[in-house]
Protein backbone atom coordinates (compact mmCIF):
# COMPACT_ATOMS: atom_id res chain seq x y z
CA UNK A 1 0.00 0.00 0.00
CA UNK A 2 2.69 2.62 0.63
CA UNK A 3 4.13 1.89 -2.90
CA UNK A 4 1.10 2.32 -4.22
CA UNK A 5 0.94 6.18 -2.29
CA UNK A 6 4.96 6.90 -3.30
CA UNK A 7 3.94 5.88 -6.85
CA UNK A 8 1.18 7.99 -6.67
CA UNK A 9 3.00 11.20 -5.86
CA UNK A 10 5.59 10.36 -8.12
CA UNK A 11 3.08 10.57 -10.92
CA UNK A 12 1.53 13.57 -9.29
CA UNK A 13 5.03 14.90 -9.29
CA UNK A 14 5.61 14.87 -12.87
CA UNK A 15 1.80 16.08 -14.27
CA UNK A 16 2.74 19.33 -11.94
CA UNK A 17 6.01 19.74 -13.25
CA UNK A 18 5.23 19.57 -16.60
CA UNK A 19 2.12 21.58 -15.84
CA UNK A 20 4.59 24.54 -15.23
CA UNK A 21 5.97 24.15 -17.63
CA UNK A 22 8.39 26.90 -17.77
CA UNK A 23 10.48 29.38 -15.53
CA UNK A 24 13.23 29.80 -13.96
CA UNK A 25 12.95 30.37 -10.59
CA UNK A 26 9.85 29.04 -8.94
CA UNK A 27 8.54 28.46 -12.03
CA UNK A 28 7.44 31.69 -12.83
CA UNK A 29 7.95 33.17 -16.19
CA UNK A 30 10.72 35.48 -17.21
CA UNK A 31 9.06 38.34 -18.24
CA UNK A 32 8.11 40.29 -21.15
CA UNK A 33 11.13 40.34 -23.58
CA UNK A 34 12.94 37.63 -22.05
CA UNK A 35 13.28 33.49 -22.60
CA UNK A 36 13.51 30.86 -20.06
CA UNK A 37 16.27 29.52 -21.27
CA UNK A 38 17.17 26.15 -19.96
CA UNK A 39 20.70 24.22 -20.95
CA UNK A 40 22.20 20.77 -19.33
CA UNK A 41 19.80 21.12 -16.65
CA UNK A 42 21.09 24.89 -16.18
CA UNK A 43 18.12 27.73 -16.32
CA UNK A 44 18.71 31.28 -16.93
CA UNK A 45 16.13 34.16 -17.90
CA UNK A 46 18.05 36.26 -20.30
CA UNK A 47 17.17 39.09 -22.74
CA UNK A 48 15.98 37.99 -26.25
CA UNK A 49 18.34 40.01 -27.52
CA UNK A 50 20.99 38.26 -26.03
CA UNK A 51 19.52 34.90 -26.76
CA UNK A 52 21.33 33.67 -30.21
CA UNK A 53 20.95 30.01 -29.63
CA UNK A 54 17.27 30.05 -30.92
CA UNK A 55 15.24 32.92 -33.61
CA UNK A 56 12.00 32.73 -34.76
CA UNK A 57 11.00 34.31 -37.50
CA UNK A 58 7.24 35.05 -39.00
CA UNK A 59 5.55 36.12 -42.11
CA UNK A 60 2.41 36.81 -43.78
CA UNK A 61 2.10 34.87 -46.60
CA UNK A 62 -1.41 36.03 -47.93
CA UNK A 63 -4.62 37.24 -46.75
CA UNK A 64 -8.39 37.35 -48.85
CA UNK A 65 -11.97 37.64 -47.73
CA UNK A 66 -14.39 35.34 -47.85
CA UNK A 67 -17.80 35.55 -46.94
CA UNK A 68 -17.64 38.74 -44.92
CA UNK A 69 -14.76 37.12 -42.98
CA UNK A 70 -11.33 38.31 -43.54
CA UNK A 71 -8.16 35.37 -43.25
CA UNK A 72 -4.63 35.40 -43.40
CA UNK A 73 -2.05 32.97 -43.59
CA UNK A 74 1.41 33.01 -41.60
CA UNK A 75 4.29 31.17 -42.17
CA UNK A 76 6.68 30.81 -39.17
CA UNK A 77 10.21 29.35 -38.58
CA UNK A 78 11.86 28.65 -35.83
CA UNK A 79 16.11 28.23 -36.37
CA UNK A 80 17.99 26.43 -33.85
CA UNK A 81 21.54 27.88 -33.98
CA UNK A 82 22.82 25.95 -31.08
CA UNK A 83 25.88 23.72 -33.05
CA UNK A 84 26.02 21.47 -30.53
CA UNK A 85 22.81 20.19 -28.83
CA UNK A 86 19.14 19.93 -30.08
CA UNK A 87 16.04 21.58 -28.57
CA UNK A 88 13.92 19.26 -26.89
CA UNK A 89 11.20 21.58 -25.88
CA UNK A 90 10.16 25.08 -26.62
CA UNK A 91 6.92 27.31 -25.89
CA UNK A 92 5.91 30.07 -28.58
CA UNK A 93 3.24 32.63 -26.85
CA UNK A 94 1.57 34.33 -28.95
CA UNK A 95 -0.47 37.86 -27.90
CA UNK A 96 -3.69 37.71 -25.42
CA UNK A 97 -6.14 39.20 -28.31
CA UNK A 98 -5.71 35.99 -30.45
CA UNK A 99 -8.06 33.42 -29.21
CA UNK A 100 -8.36 29.89 -29.99
CA UNK A 101 -11.64 31.09 -32.02
CA UNK A 102 -9.32 32.73 -34.52
CA UNK A 103 -6.97 29.83 -35.43
CA UNK A 104 -8.68 28.87 -38.72
CA UNK A 105 -6.12 26.18 -39.33
CA UNK A 106 -2.49 25.11 -38.20
CA UNK A 107 -0.32 22.77 -39.39
CA UNK A 108 2.95 21.44 -38.06
CA UNK A 109 1.97 23.01 -34.82
CA UNK A 110 0.38 22.37 -31.35
CA UNK A 111 -2.00 24.68 -29.57
CA UNK A 112 -2.08 24.35 -25.48
CA UNK A 113 -5.33 25.41 -23.45
CA UNK A 114 -3.23 27.93 -22.31
CA UNK A 115 -2.41 29.54 -25.70
CA UNK A 116 0.83 28.33 -26.11
CA UNK A 117 2.47 26.45 -29.43
CA UNK A 118 4.63 24.29 -29.11
CA UNK A 119 6.03 21.09 -30.83
CA UNK A 120 3.32 18.79 -32.55
CA UNK A 121 4.00 15.46 -30.89
CA UNK A 122 5.56 13.62 -33.90
CA UNK A 123 7.76 15.96 -33.54
CA UNK A 124 9.96 15.50 -30.16
CA UNK A 125 12.76 17.65 -30.96
CA UNK A 126 14.85 20.24 -33.16
CA UNK A 127 18.29 19.34 -34.40
CA UNK A 128 21.04 21.18 -33.83
CA UNK A 129 21.75 23.75 -36.99
CA UNK A 130 18.43 23.08 -38.36
CA UNK A 131 15.07 24.79 -38.95
CA UNK A 132 11.30 23.66 -38.09
CA UNK A 133 8.63 25.45 -40.18
CA UNK A 134 4.80 25.47 -39.20
CA UNK A 135 1.74 28.23 -40.17
CA UNK A 136 -1.52 28.82 -39.21
CA UNK A 137 -4.87 30.84 -40.72
CA UNK A 138 -6.27 33.46 -38.70
CA UNK A 139 -9.97 35.03 -39.03
CA UNK A 140 -9.99 38.60 -38.26
CA UNK A 141 -7.57 41.71 -38.25
CA UNK A 142 -5.89 40.62 -34.96
CA UNK A 143 -2.15 40.86 -36.46
CA UNK A 144 -0.33 37.79 -34.50
CA UNK A 145 2.71 38.99 -32.49
CA UNK A 146 5.00 35.87 -31.72
CA UNK A 147 7.37 35.07 -28.97
CA UNK A 148 9.87 32.19 -27.56
CA UNK A 149 8.52 32.27 -24.20
CA UNK A 150 11.26 29.55 -23.14
CA UNK A 151 13.08 26.99 -24.82
CA UNK A 152 15.09 23.46 -23.34
CA UNK A 153 18.62 22.30 -25.07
Amino acid sequence: MKFLAVLCIIFFTIAFAHANHYGCYNNSPCGAGRICHTSKGSCNCIEISHCFDVTLDSSKKSDWDFNGTHYAQYDVTIKNNNLMTDISDIFVGVNSNIAAKDYHQMWNIRRLETGELVLPYYQPAIAKNTTFNFGFILTGNNEPNLAILAVTY
